[in-house]
């Protein structure tokens, strides 16, 4: 499987995320910007996940159906003021189709950021859950990559 390079302009890679991007500042989505998928890229599928979280792996943004000629994702990313029809979002652990930021009840965490570079689009419906949607790019990954950020809330 080829390796996609993920980058952020907000935080740097086992780098911790400044406050803006968590519960404990704006809540809004950092920067993404991805490069190296094959010519055949279909779509790509963003999950953010903490699997440091207590109850075991915490979803925090889940989207799917990118367009191929979308490489990046602007800060403050939100699914109402999309940059592209085609792209949806699937629900995350507090239950909204948005990023939510990052929220430890203690200790550092890590978030993830995957990116996936598909061979189709995905026959979902908006809101899907991560186990759904992870089963149905089964057999048609063609890259991943991904970047992580740590974060721990001062008390």
């Amino acid at each position: 499987m080829k390796e996609l390079t993920v980058t952020s302009e907000s935080f740097s890679h086992n780098e911790m995320i400044p406050a803006r991007y968590t519960c404990d500042g704006a809540d809004i989505s950092p920067h993404l910007k991805w490069s190296g998928a094959p010519q055949s890229v279909q779509s790509y599928v963003v999950i953010c996940d903490d699997p440091d979280a207590p109850a075991g792996n915490w979803d925090h943004w889940i989207l799917f159906n990118i367009p191929p000629g979308v490489t990046e994702l602007m800060e403050q990313f939100t699914i109402a003021e999309k940059s592209s029809p085609e792209i949806m979002a699937g629900t995350n652990d507090f239950g909204t189709l948005d990023y939510g930021g990052p929220a430890p009840p203690s200790g550092v965490h890590r978030y993830i950021f995957k990116v996936y570079a598909l061979d189709r689009t995905l026959p979902l419906r908006e809101g899907v859950r991560k186990k759904e949607l992870l089963g149905a790019m089964e057999g048609h990954i063609l890259a991943k990559g991904e970047i992580t950020g740590r974060y721990t809330r001062k008390r």
